[in-house]
């Protein structure tokens, strides 16, 4: 890749912002890119993301391999994030935007946990903090290239998620999250779509299939053979090839599809592993993961 120059012959690598709520992990995910090469400031205030590419550039970082960390200290954050951005993209680089967040219920567990009170609380309770925080964030989420929700991750899955996404940069095109989940237990929330497959027959009836997951061969057949499911495929492969292509052209590099059935068991994990397996053979990236399998 060629990186863009700045103003004194410099180049400006294209690099990841890391941002998202207090206690979600950035700085878990800053440690992941650390281990996998890349140059990565944590902590950094916005108005300082020019100067970080610059000096970058000076240096010949590696291109598309240096992250900054930002957290809102401030209630310019917004004002400031959104304008180095508009700076860095206005000097010819490519920025993307990493955004982690959790449940309000699991941030107050790992604030409680490390007994240390929420940054933007100030007199205030831990829940008027995440509050508050989640209010200034709600822009720079909505407008994210990557949402990552780490309510029901550790440390060791969302470092193998932060591995998945940037691991491999050179190489082009979407980059695809399939996951199964069960409408039971809620929608995820990093979703960009979803896919609803309780329209076909539930395994869970059928005795011999009830222990089994979509991953197994009788259920996986089971559910193939019903009427409509390879219709359905079919569709939404189409589908999500247009959605691809309009994805990259609008710069996004990460999407996250949700194939949900009643229970997250049967019919949405081998309905997942299906679509995942038509993308791959489209020249996708696909990453899978099922939810909900061994909540039952």
């Amino acid at each position: 890749m060629t990186q863009p120059q700045t103003g004194d012959g410099a180049t400006t690598p294209a690099f990841v912002i890391i941002t998202g709520m207090s206690g979600a992990g950035r700085s878990t995910a800053a440690k992941a890119l650390e281990d996998l090469g890349w140059f990565v400031i944590d902590n950094l205030p916005p108005g300082l993301l020019f100067s970080l590419a610059e000096e970058a550039g000076r240096a010949n970082l590696p291109a598309d391999k240096v992250a900054a960390v930002v957290d809102v200290r401030s209630l310019a954050f917004t004002t400031d994030l959104n304008a180095a951005i508009e700076e860095l993209e206005a000097r010819g680089a490519a920025v993307r935007v990493a955004f982690l967040e959790a449940s309000d219920e699991e941030l107050v567990r790992r604030f409680e946990n490390v007994r240390r009170p929420h940054p933007l609380q100030g007199e205030g309770r831990l829940v008027d903090g995440i509050a508050r925080e989640r209010g200034i964030l709600r822009d720079v989420r909505a407008n994210a290239d990557l949402v990552i929700d780490t309510s029901t991750l550790n440390v060791h899955e969302l470092r193998r998620k932060i591995v998945a996404f940037f691991g491999g940069e050179d190489r082009p095109g979407l980059r695809v999250n399939v996951v199964s989940f069960g409408y039971k237990y809620g929608l995820p929330v990093d979703a960009d779509l979803v896919v609803d497959c309780r329209f076909l027959p539930n395994p869970h009836w059928v005795p011999e299939l009830r222990p089994m997951t979509g991953l197994d061969a009788p259920v996986r057949d089971y559910v193939l053979g019903q009427p409509g499911a390879k219709a359905f495929l079919d569709a939404y492969e189409e589908v999500m090839g247009v959605v691809a292509a309009g994805y990259t052209r609008e710069g996004k590099s990460f999407a996250t599809l949700a194939v949900g059935c009643t229970g997250g068991k049967h019919r949405s994990v081998a309905m997942a592993e299906q679509l995942a397996a038509r993308l791959r053979e489209r020249g996708m990236e696909v990453q899978v993961s099922h939810r909900d399998t061994g909540r039952e």
